[in-house]
């Protein structure tokens, strides 16, 4: 894995099994957490009420063939052999597949879309295939554009399935651990005990969490393999005390005589039973750490038959115990022999919190990934690693989500609503998940309709049967999840509307290149030293923020860039192709245009490495303009279409050497050369277009062109006088005559949602010394 990205990355050679083996070891704690706990409250939450522990045993073998099934066919063959592969660039998760489908059709919403993204060395699949694709579902989606929306509103349905877990996996986890005391203690006494101590460890929990998961995370993964181990123990030692004749239950016919004997309430019952897959998302959430492999290898080899053993143990202990009647007693523990009893809760307790761990994490990454889709309000993103990358602490969630759990472990206070809660929100996403995966395998791998429509109603037909039964509970708990979808995705739907709105506001209102070099002495303007960095949305144009300061202030800095900070619908955007960069007038005027290019899997720089870098790239932009005028190569003398603006890469060129320039007709890639200390190092290819060769020489800086050394002293003089970065204030209202519902949105929800967030200028790390706000009125 690399340190500094956290993933793993693209190598010619395949990894090692010593290396595979040691992801597969160190995904235990943070993929497996909330799967191998399951075997917690699987069949207390399903025995809770709809069916009961009969003589026959029809119906505990019965649970164990839908559990075995279940977890063969979703987690095994729908995640591992399949899902696993829709990677984006090693990403997964809701958001890769939608980036992945955005890329291959043009069903994005986001409005300022450019030529030059598509040619992101990230941006194209490895799967991709060499003509294009014109099928009917790609023209279809595209023409309409309620399509589009309607796409937009599944993902974000997922996403806030996901956070809803968030919310409910910790508690159902910590509680069902923790209500091993019933055991130890009187019913009367075990009531009063249970509820407290949840609350205490849920408490100690969400207050660790600014420390990051790299502090606490080496106890880990033993924890969770200690606990896999601990319940392939108990199974064994159960099938082989109690009914060694229990495999027979795999078979299915034992679903089919469960059904036909439970019928209605064994259906309901199958809530409870979904509750074995719960956690299965998170083999590819969280793929971007870990190679697909090592997760493969982890899940069959350990995962997978220590969960089929332990519940087959606990099924081997009820079929011959039946003076087991109710919920209270068919837990978890009651298959634990008495002599292991304290150690079993002990690891049980420290299992559940690495698994709670896990979904937390989780639901900061995805949130942190809405935010950079402009569908969530803007919230301070901690990283709480200087090594490995995505481990984040979003401090206004974790304190939600702290109080959200207490108020769920203390609202429901027991295991039944719980899990119906939670399974609902857990198949939604594995829906969610097959839905965009069936889109995938057309637009992305160019695989027949036939084939994509066969794996969609194969496993939707499955998880659809789950749904139904979760969604039957809706009056006794699954209405919760459905409730924090609703208003998550409200929130995340009027930020998003209002944020392309405020966009096309921005976009019909921009000022012209004319009125920019009109500025001058004649009309009192004048240019003070310094860098003003003025932030817009625009891609092209003179943003409106800027004109509305020099008509109030009449004086703009010597040097001026226009800042355009943009996400792309790919994880990572290479630091060697993050900047484009520009001129915006002629050279004299000292103006450029500098679009920054991130990933939603990116980190935002500090300010201070961020405005070295924004220094580099112009200089270097300034060299590489006077190498294309060296090598008589014409260039525009000012940059108003997005297609003309360079590529410019950390640290690309030095300035005080000259280049040849060796240039041909095709279109291909920038490949960058120059001399090393072991021969030439050769970058990747950055952006398509006309390749060009870059070879230094020992020459002296004086034989640079005088005008390109003049602003070069001029780009240093106004680093040394300060930067300055302008931002809009912008106060928002729905234009008169608008509808009810707009006004609404904009009045009410957007500003409400604008004035309790954070304000850009802590989303882009701006320092308040250096920072100036023009007010601006949207009227949308």
């Amino acid at each position: 894995m690399d340190p500094e990205n956290g993933k793993c990355l693209k190598s010619p050679k395949k990894d090692s099994w010593k290396a595979i083996l040691l992801l597969a070891y160190q995904s235990l704690g943070v993929v497996y957490g909330d799967l191998s706990i399951s075997p917690l409250y699987v069949f207390k939450s399903t025995f809770a009420e709809d069916i009961t522990h009969s003589e026959t045993n029809e119906e505990i073998f019965g649970v164990l063939s839908f559990v075995f099934w279940t977890l063969t066919l979703v987690p095994l063959f729908k995640y591992v052999f399949i899902v696993l592969r829709a990677d984006d660039n090693g990403e997964g998760g809701t958001f890769a597949l939608y980036s992945s489908i955005c890329r291959h059709a043009n069903v994005s919403l986001l409005p300022n879309r450019q030529v030059a993204d598509e040619e992101l060395s990230t941006y194209k699949l490895e799967c991709s295939s060499e003509t294009k694709d014109t099928s009917r579902i790609k023209i279809w989606l595209e023409k309409h554009k309620n399509l589009h929306i309607s796409l937009l509103v599944v993902v974000m349905l997922g996403t806030c399935m996901v956070i809803g877990d968030g919310v409910l996996t910790p508690a159902i986890s910590v509680f069902s651990a923790v209500s091993g005391l019933e055991l130890f203690m009187s019913r009367d006494h075990h009531e009063y005990a249970v509820i407290p101590i949840t609350c205490v460890v849920l408490i100690c929990l969400f207050a660790l969490q600014h420390y990051g998961t790299h502090r606490i995370g080496y106890i880990f993964a033993p924890i969770i393999l200690a606990w896999l181990l601990c319940n392939s123990a108990l199974g064994i030692y159960n099938i082989v005390h109690w009914n060694p004749h229990v495999y027979e239950a795999l078979s299915p016919y034992y679903m089919f005589k469960f059904l036909k004997k439970t019928k209605k309430s064994g259906w309901m019952s199958l809530g409870g039973i979904l509750l074995c897959i719960t956690g299965s998302e998170a083999m590819f959430a969280d793929l971007g750490h870990f190679s697909s492999t090592a997760i493969q290898v982890a899940f069959t080899s350990l995962v997978y038959p220590a969960l089929i053993l332990a519940y087959m143990g606990q099924a081997a202990y009820l079929s011959k115990n039946h003076n087991v009647y109710t919920s209270y007693q068919i837990g978890f523990y009651i298959s634990v022999p008495e002599s292991v009893k304290w150690p079993v809760l002990v690891l049980a307790i420290l299992a559940s919190v690495v698994g709670s761990q896990a979904i937390i994490s989780g639901t900061f990454s995805i949130i942190n990934q809405s935010q950079s889709l402009s569908c969530f309000p803007r919230v301070k993103v901690v990283h709480t690693s200087e090594k490995i990358h995505g481990q984040i602490y979003i401090p206004e969630i974790n304190w939600m989500l702290m109080i959200l759990c207490i108020a769920v472990t203390v609202g429901f206070r027991d295991i039944k609503h719980m899990g119906n809660a939670s399974g609902l929100a857990v198949i939604s996403v594995m829906l969610v998940t097959t839905c965009l995966t069936s889109l995938v395998m057309i637009l992305c791998w160019h695989k027949p309709p036939l084939l994509a429509l066969t794996f969609l109603l194969f496993f939707g037909s499955i998880e659809a049967l789950y749904f139904s039964a979760s969604l039957i509970k809706f009056r006794e708990g699954a209405w919760l999840p459905i409730l924090l979808a609703l208003n998550l995705m409200i929130v995340m739907f009027v930020w998003h509307y209002a944020t392309i709105k405020k966009y096309e506001f921005d976009l019909h209102n921009k000022v012209t290149l004319d009125w920019l070099l009109a500025l001058g002495e004649k009309l009192g303007i004048v240019r003070v030293p310094g860098i003003g960095v003025v932030y817009t949305d625009l891609i092209s144009g003179i943003p409106a923020n800027f004109s509305h300061f020099v008509t109030n202030l009449p004086a703009f800095h010597q040097i001026l860039v226009l800042l355009c900070v943009k996400y792309v619908p790919v994880p990572y955007v290479p630091p060697a192709e993050r900047y484009l960069v520009g001129r915006v007038g002629p050279p004299n005027h000292r103006s450029y245009r500098c679009i920054v290019r991130y990933g939603y899997h990116d980190v935002h720089q500090d300010i201070d490495s961020f405005e070295s870098e924004l220094i580099t790239s112009l200089s270097d932009f300034i060299c590489l303009e006077a190498s294309y005028i060296n090598g008589r190569q014409s260039r525009p003398s000012m940059d108003e279409d997005e297609g003309e603006l360079n590529v410019i890469g950390s640290n690309m060129l030095t300035c005080y050497q000259n280049y040849d320039v060796e240039q041909s007709i095709q279109h291909s890639t920038v490949s960058i050369e120059f001399p090393g200390k072991h021969g030439v190092i050769e970058l990747p290819p950055m952006v398509s277009g006309k390749k060009v060769k870059f070879l230094t020489g020992n020459r002296n800086s004086s034989e640079l062109d005088k005008n390109v050394r003049e602003e070069l002293a001029e780009l240093h003089a106004a680093q040394e006088a300060g930067t300055a970065f302008i931002l809009g204030h912008s106060h928002v209202q729905a234009k008169p005559g608008s509808s009810i519902m707009k006004k609404i949105a904009i009045d009410f929800a957007y500003n409400f949602l604008r004035r309790n967030c954070r304000g850009p200028d802590v989303a882009l790390r701006v320092p308040p010394a250096s920072l100036l706000e023009v007010g601006m009125v949207y009227v949308l």
